[in-house]
């Protein structure tokens, strides 16, 4: 038996902490100024982006979790609680949606008057910030799926402020009341698209599938290619956390003259190739293949 225990959690920790203080000191910005024009424009963004920081808040603490060390009680340590922070991200912001749109249908029968020149201005402002906090996360959302939460959330906030903008423009020149409400179902439709896949893959994610990301007919080809490997059962790869994907497989060679040179060789290789980062191999002979007697019916 072999294993790799290579594993590597960004810090992200200067990140989120400027994300975090620049999001705060906006949020009180802009939901006051909201309150001045009248707004649901940008009181619904100024709660879209409170939403936003509990958000950074949580894959935050996740992320320092997740750098604990294991302990004979959890000998994985924490690392799923990135799955969690992302799911509770997801559902957080789905809950807040549901706020904002429920508040324009209401705009719709009852127009406000707004001033669109605060609104231009304040959701301006918004635009930078979100866009600064998003170039932050930037790099690592393509690895992590906590940070590509967080990521998106900033991203989508703004592009959301951008519609805000554009909203306050349309009410100050043409006095257009009913593009505030549009401009929130705006924001509901936009978050909504961009947060659907991150829920759909923390929920993959929090029961064991594997990550999409994961070619698991090429592993399985690879492990093939081998002149002495005659057949491979128990495969299983499963995200440990929302940056490691663990991997266990018995192989049956051909033969017993099987050095650790190949494991290693193997494991750098499934690394490399398909981005394992915890592999655990057990080497059978034909004449000690078990046939997969844990689970029969589910051979591999």
């Amino acid at each position: 038996m072999s294993h790799d225990h290579s594993h590597k959690v960004g810090n992200y920790n200067r990140s989120f902490a400027i994300g975090v203080i620049l999001n705060i000191v906006f949020v009180a910005i802009e939901a006051g100024y909201g309150i001045f024009a009248d707004s649901l424009a940008l009181i619904a963004d100024a709660g879209h982006n409170l939403s936003d920081v509990v958000s950074l808040l949580l894959a935050w603490g996740a992320s320092i979790l997740a750098r604990k060390a294991a302990t004979e009680n959890r000998t994985y340590g924490l690392r799923k609680v990135t799955i969690l922070a992302s799911m509770a991200s997801a559902i957080l912001l789905l809950v807040a949606l549901g706020g904002i749109a429920w508040e324009a249908v209401g705009r719709f029968l009852n127009p406000q008057p707004v001033e669109g020149m605060t609104v231009i201005i304040v959701a301006g402002i918004g635009v930078v910030i979100n866009t600064l906090t998003a170039l932050l996360f930037v790099k690592g959302q393509k690895q992590d799926l906590n940070i590509r939460g967080a990521f998106l959330h900033m991203a989508a906030d703004a592009g959301i402020s951008l519609g805000v903008v554009i909203a306050g423009i349309f009410i100050l020149y043409k006095g257009w009341l009913w593009i505030d409400p549009v401009v929130s179902l705006s924001i509901v439709a936009v978050v909504f698209i961009g947060t659907w896949g991150l829920l759909r893959d923390s929920i993959n994610y929090s029961i064991d599938a594997v990550p999409k990301n994961i070619d698991i007919a090429g592993i399985n080809q690879y492990f093939h290619s081998f002149e002495n490997v005659s057949r491979i059962h128990d495969l299983h790869v499963w995200p440990m956390s929302t940056t490691e994907i663990a991997l266990t497989v018995h192989i049956v060679v051909n033969n017993e003259s099987l050095d650790n040179d190949f494991l290693q060789s193997l494991q750098e290789q499934l690394h490399d190739l398909f981005g394992i980062e915890h592999s655990t191999i057990q080497v059978e002979t034909s004449k000690q293949d078990n046939k997969c007697n844990l689970e029969k019916p589910k051979c591999v």
